[in-house]
């Protein structure tokens, strides 16, 4: 084993219920499956993180503490390995959150719940992301979150961190479902790459070198991924 993925379910912005175990990480079960067959060849491991509580709840961060945990757990298992934090929705604000630990060299975000900018309230943080391979993913039409502030924290980020990027996925909405095989594979590509070395794809290399606005408003194209698969 060389390489560990933690997959972080969505959630609730407020909620101190239990989540379903089902229903909650249904949404980060078949990327999971995907990166699992894909890297299994190069020692990969995925986990998907279950939450204590439903609901972010404030100062709380309940999903980026939990997260943070399950970072430690997987040193505690495994030892000095390579962790990718990949998140939907409010995990990918707790993967965001949660990438300041020493063992964590990479984060997917994906359509991530960031909460409404407030001058009273200190923006989210992106210190933590120095040093980590960042990748964010959104859809034009999402509706329940909004990609204008993914956008605005990926260019906070990428001026304290080069190896930032973001693609932009036209017309489809808050799941992704419209284009999931190109999302999918676009994850795929970016998290064997990170951890494994494997060359990354012309469309991340170029998001990654491309100076702000460019490489944070990248077109996920129509098709992407097919001539990746085996």
């Amino acid at each position: 084993m060389s390489g560990v993925v933690l997959l972080l379910p969505g959630g609730d912005e407020v909620s101190g219920r239990r989540p379903s175990p089902l229903l909650a990480t249904a949404s980060v079960r078949t990327l999971g499956r995907r990166l699992a067959r894909t890297g299994r060849d190069d020692g990969l491991v995925t986990h998907v993180v279950h939450y204590r509580y439903r609901g972010w709840n404030g100062s709380e961060a309940h999903p980026a503490r939990d997260t943070s945990w399950a970072v430690e757990e997987v040193v505690r298992r495994y030892g000095d390995v390579s962790v990718c934090l990949v998140g939907v929705d409010m995990g990918g604000r707790a993967a965001l959150h949660a990438s300041g630990h020493e063992a964590v060299n990479s984060v997917v975000a994906l359509a991530p719940w960031l909460p409404e900018e407030d001058m009273a309230a200190p923006p989210e943080p992106v210190k933590q992301l120095v040093g980590r391979q960042v990748l964010i993913v959104h859809g034009t039409n999402d509706e329940r979150t909004d990609p204008e502030l993914s956008f605005r924290l990926a260019a906070r980020a990428k001026k304290a961190n080069r190896d930032v990027c973001r693609f932009e996925v036209h017309s489809d909405g808050h799941g992704l479902h419209q284009h999931r095989d190109e999302v999918h594979a676009l994850t795929e590509d970016f998290v064997m790459g990170m951890l494994f070395g494997r060359a990354l794809s012309r469309p991340v290399r170029d998001a990654l070198a491309a100076p702000p606005p460019l490489g944070l408003r990248m077109p996920l194209a129509s098709g992407f991924g097919r001539s990746l698969r085996r």
